[in-house]
């Protein structure tokens, strides 16, 4: 039967076994409190990191200098760039051998094939030499015929063009005396492009064959050479002027939902610009509202468009017209439905950004040399700038005014005039009518002035008064004798069908749909 050996008991045994069994209980004692001292010790390095992990190592080093909080964050700092330098990259370049070996062979079959810029000397390329087969030209050699396209550039006229296109003196007269019989050399625009042909002749040198161009939108010209003789071919082209009429509605910006529409980019700055004339465009325009544009618009037969200027803007709510404003006159401006215009309220300046140099009333004169009084205001302007009527008005008088030397005088309704003295030069008659804002000289320094200015006069019943004290309103009013022509012209314009004007003429174009038609006035703003 199995039995386990029993250890001795202390005090039992002689001294050896005593000291064996003191041995065996230190063992027991070890191998018992070494894990739990090693499970301690794992739980306080636990601690200490964790206690680390949420510590502040980073601080402010312009605060709280020369605390413990302060000389720790000095040390993470001088630690972190000790570290970036110590593990700073090598940039040394690392010389490597070529992949293959290039023998002189090689290096020319490279050079022979690369391209150099000439101001290197351009020194490529395989270099043959002549031989028996190489016959020497007798002169320069020619083509027999030579096309190519010629622009004519902004400042440029049409002679220097053509002489610059190498056709000979006389070819040149006679090509500006066809064209000039159809329409004026000067009238041609800048870009335009001709398509030109030159056929070498027995004397060497070349003569015109052939050349065409689009003189005008509604006119292409081309001159030929037949049976030795230059002669002109005009091919009228048809044009169709029916305004473009663009509608939409406003959404989250005016620009964006017009752009989206269709509208052309030039077509919109003007439509935005005149409403802001009349309305406030921050106050006036809601998402929701309906714009309504018509701009001139002309379509050539040939496909081409082009896009004039804007001739109503009008702007509605909920079927209630909020703006309808026409274009109208000569000066091209706009008017409302009821035939009136922008109105302005206010102290008008004569000239723009011009500084008050002299008030009214007495002064010492600068020329003079005594106190007088001063019957208006100084304005400081530099020489040559224009000067503008305040207000519409009749001119009274234009001319020579002794010391206020050119001077116009422009009577205003109600009873009150004004004088512009000392101007460089006039640009109005006598009795001729002036609207407001309209230039009528030009700043100056004539009669008794000591530098360029204007001096601004203002009479009320034949008296001069302040003119700091009066304010005028300007109010633009369809002619009376032409108002029933402004309002059926209005109407005209409203009964124009949007998007007509983008049915193409051209033939080829006359199947074309409502995308293409988008994509062709979008290509119109561009």
């Amino acid at each position: 039967m199995f039995k386990p050996r029993e250890l001795p008991q202390f005090g039992q045994g002689g001294p050896a076994s005593g000291a064996a069994a003191l041995s065996q209980a230190q063992a027991i004692d070890r191998v018992t409190t070494e894990p739990a001292i090693q499970s301690g010790r794992i739980a306080r390095l636990r601690g200490y990191i964790a206690r680390q992990a949420q510590a502040d190592w980073t601080c402010d080093l312009a605060e709280d200098i020369g605390s413990a909080h302060w000389f720790k964050g000095l040390g993470v700092m001088l630690s972190l760039g000790a570290a970036a330098l110590a593990l700073w990259p090598n940039a040394k370049a690392v010389a490597a051998l070529p992949a293959m070996p290039i023998d002189s062979n090689a290096r020319e079959e490279f050079r022979v094939q690369m391209i150099q810029p000439l101001a290197l000397g351009a020194d490529s390329g395989r270099r043959m030499a002549a031989t028996s087969a190489l016959i020497a030209a007798q002169g320069p050699a020619q083509s027999a015929s030579v096309k190519f396209t010629a622009t004519l550039t902004q400042g440029d006229s049409f002679e220097r063009m053509l002489a610059r296109a190498g056709l000979s003196a006389a070819d040149s007269a006679e090509v500006a005396r066809l064209v000039a019989g159809q329409i004026p050399l000067d009238q041609i625009a800048p870009g335009t492009q001709f398509d030109i042909a030159l056929a070498s002749t027995a004397q060497g040198g070349r003569a015109l064959q052939m050349i065409d161009f689009r003189a005008r939108f509604d006119l292409d010209l081309s001159i030929s050479r037949i049976g030795g003789l230059l002669q002109l071919q005009s091919r009228p082209i048809a044009i169709d002027t029916t305004p473009l009429r663009i509608r939409g509605t406003v959404g989250s910006g005016i620009y964006l939902s017009a752009r989206a529409a269709g509208a052309p980019i030039e077509a919109i700055q003007q439509y935005l610009q005149v409403l802001d004339q009349h309305m406030s465009l921050d106050a006036g325009i809601e998402p929701g509202d309906t714009f309504d544009i018509v701009v001139s618009f002309r379509r050539a037969a040939s496909g081409e468009t082009q896009v004039g200027e804007l001739l109503y803007a009008g702007l509605e709510h909920d079927g209630r017209a909020k703006a309808q404003l026409l274009r109208w006159g000569k000066d091209g401006q706009f008017f409302e439905a009821s035939g009136m215009g922008q109105q302005r309220t206010g102290l008008i300046m004569p000239v723009v950004g011009g500084r008050v140099t002299s008030g009214f009333g007495a002064r010492r004169h600068p020329v003079l040399g005594y106190t007088r009084m001063h019957a208006g205001i100084d304005f400081g302007a530099a020489y040559g700038s224009p000067i503008y009527a305040v207000s519409d008005a009749t001119v009274n008088f234009a001319g020579w005014h002794g010391g206020h030397g050119n001077y116009v005088r422009l009577n205003h309704p109600g009873g009150f005039a004004t004088g512009y003295a000392h101007m460089s030069r006039i640009a109005v008659a006598p009795g001729s009518q002036v609207r407001a804002g309209q230039v009528i000289g030009y700043v100056g320094s004539t009669g008794l002035s000591t530098g360029p200015h204007l001096h601004y006069e203002l009479y009320r019943g034949g008296t001069t008064v302040n003119p700091m004290t009066v304010s005028f309103t300007v109010v633009n009013q369809v002619d009376p004798a032409e108002l029933a022509a402004y309002k059926a012209r209005l109407i005209q314009m409203k009964a124009i069908t949007p998007g007509a004007a983008l049915n193409s003429l051209a033939p080829r174009q006359a199947a074309i749909g409502k995308p293409e038609a988008r994509r062709e006035i979008d290509r119109l703003g561009n």
